[in-house]
C-alpha cells in the first residue's frame, strides 16, 4: 500500500510524464512518425490546424495513444508505479524529478492566471 506522500509524488510525476509525451515540443520527435499536422483554410480565410493520425494497424493505434492525454496517462502511471515497485532505486530519482517539474508546471499556471 502506498503512503499518501508516495501517492502524491507518483500523481505529480505521472501528470508531468503524460504532458511531456502528449504535448511538449521537446518530445515531438516521438510523435512525429505517428502524427501529421494538417492546415485547412476556413471560409472566412483563416487557417485552422488539426492533428491527423498516420497509418493503420499498430502505427495508427500508437498514434491514437500519443494523441490522447487520458490514454497516455494510464500507461504513464502504470509505467511509473510498476517501475517504482520493481526497480525503486532506479525509478525514485526519475519520479522525484518529474514530480518536482509537475509542481513547477502547476505553480506556473497559477502565477500566469494571477498576473
Amino acid at each position: 500500500m502506498l503512503s499518501s506522500f508516495e501517492f502524491l509524488i507518483l500523481f505529480l510525476a505521472s501528470f508531468r510524464l503524460t504532458r511531456l509525451i502528449v504535448n511538449d515540443t521537446i518530445t515531438s520527435f516521438i510523435r512525429k512518425p505517428f502524427h501529421e499536422i494538417v492546415e485547412e483554410q476556413l471560409p472566412d480565410g483563416s487557417m485552422q490546424t488539426f492533428l491527423k493520425v498516420k497509418g493503420t494497424g499498430l502505427k495508427y493505434w500508437i498514434g491514437e495513444l500519443l494523441s490522447c492525454y487520458w490514454c497516455t496517462g494510464i500507461w504513464s502511471s502504470a509505467f511509473l508505479y510498476i517501475g517504482y515497485l520493481v526497480w525503486s532505486s532506479i525509478f525514485t530519482p526519475i519520479i522525484f524529478i518529474l514530480a518536482i517539474a509537475g509542481c513547477a508546471a502547476l505553480v506556473e499556471v497559477v502565477v500566469e492566471r494571477l498576473s
